[in-house]
């Protein structure tokens, strides 16, 4: 279905040296980089651009753009997420999401990661103390950093910053014109190793639905779309929170299997029990 195809990778901002040895290996495509679609343009972690629209929507937008503008028919985008993590609390999650196009064969297939590996951060700074100690914290300057006027409305800034001497000039600059400097980590992918690591975990997770195919129609991309509680309680046998069952559909023919016991467990422990453990 794939083979010797042409795919874009739309993006600007390198990860295609990570996706494209991944998704060439695994179906067979080539690989074409994306030079011609500014993916800026759908919204900019720095706040230039907002993103006007959800991750699978801008996805969508990612690869629609860049396929026509380079005149094929299969892609991938990628969209990362940054902010407090869903479930731990004072904890910085990214959250990177893949999103597969196939328009000659009406496919699409989305994978998902979560992850606390982020440097994520920003804060106001008034000396060069403090900016030494922000940069000890976020991998500065293996991770590139942003400086600004202020959080929000800024009227001055600079992006891509990884090396000391730069920085060092660019912030006594505007400390002299602002009396303090507001500085945030470059989430961009070039410029942020921790993040190229959790796209290529997404990547692989891609991969994987990808060549996971429907038992009935053989459509990419047969996946896990209801996961079932009910997980009985071992000591009294109640039904809990945890997991049973997952149920695996195909999106192209509504072909459906279950599975039980997914994580490999049979009965929950009572600690996990609304009954036992109220």
């Amino acid at each position: 279905m794939f083979q010797g195809r042409k795919l874009i990778i739309a993006t600007q901002h390198q990860k295609e040296k990570i996706i494209a040895p991944l998704i060439e290996d695994a179906i067979g495509v080539n690989c074409i980089k994306n030079t011609l679609f500014n993916t800026d343009t759908l919204g900019t972690f720095s706040g230039e651009v907002e993103r006007k629209n959800d991750v699978i929507t801008t996805l969508r937008s990612k690869c629609i753009n860049a396929m026509t503008m380079h005149n094929v028919d299969l892609a991938i985008a990628s969209e990362g997420s940054f902010g407090q993590h869903p479930s731990l609390f004072f904890i910085p999650g990214n959250e990177e999401s893949l999103l597969f196009l196939d328009l000659k064969n009406n496919i699409e297939i989305v994978a998902r990661e979560l992850s606390t590996e982020t440097n994520f951060s920003g804060q106001y700074v008034n000396n060069k103390f403090e900016l030494k100690e922000f940069c000890k914290q976020v991998k500065f300057p293996s991770h590139a950093l942003i400086l600004k006027s202020d959080q929000t409305n800024w009227s001055v800034i600079y992006k891509g910053i990884n090396n000391h001497s730069k920085l060092l000039w660019l912030f006594n600059k505007m400390i002299d014109s602002f009396g303090r400097v507001y500085v945030e980590t470059d989430m961009r992918a070039h410029l942020n190793p921790t993040r190229m690591s959790v796209i290529q975990k997404a990547s692989i997770k891609l991969v994987q639905k990808i060549q996971s195919k429907c038992p009935s129609c053989q459509t990419p991309g047969f996946d896990i779309q209801n996961v079932n509680p009910g997980l009985p309680c071992s000591l009294c046998g109640s039904a809990t929170r945890s997991t049973l069952s997952v149920n695996y559909i195909c999106t192209k023919c509504n072909f459906m299997t279950e599975e039980k016991f997914p994580n490999k467990k049979k009965t929950e422990d009572p600690m996990y029990c609304d009954y036992c453990n109220p």
